[in-house]
């Protein structure tokens, strides 16, 4: 399939770990880059991480650094992003998205080709 699909996630505790996954037609993954986006309830959808279809740069939003790491094998067609020291705040649907270029700086979610469902991320106090 060419659209992404996430898998991960779930409802995890305050200061618990969770890893969410995203996979995609091997056509496209290996050459694209790929972001994730989180909308939580009542806001708006936002950037959270990217990392280039080579692997070799990553950007992440303030609001996650040091906290979730983005992450990709192209060997398995399969993208992921690790979160830590999870918030309540960090509850969210999360959606992968790929995009054609190697920019990881790429935060508008218009600019990407394909988009997932998303998952859904819940972390209680």
């Amino acid at each position: 399939q060419v659209q992404p699909v996430e898998s991960g996630g779930g409802l995890v505790q305050a200061g618990g770990s969770l890893r969410l996954s995203c996979a995609a037609s091997g056509r496209i993954f290996s050459s694209y880059t790929m972001g994730w986006f989180r909308q939580a309830p009542g806001k708006e959808r936002e950037f959270v991480a990217a990392i280039t279809w080579s692997g070799d740069s990553r950007y992440y939003a303030d609001s996650v650094k040091g906290r979730f790491t983005i992450s990709r094998d192209n060997s398995r067609n399969v993208g992921y992003l690790q979160m830590t020291t999870m918030k309540p705040e960090d509850t969210a649907d999360y959606y992968c998205a790929l995009r054609s270029g190697n920019s990881p700086y790429a935060t508008d979610l218009a600019s990407y080709n394909y988009v997932g469902q998303g998952t859904r991320v819940t972390v209680s106090s």
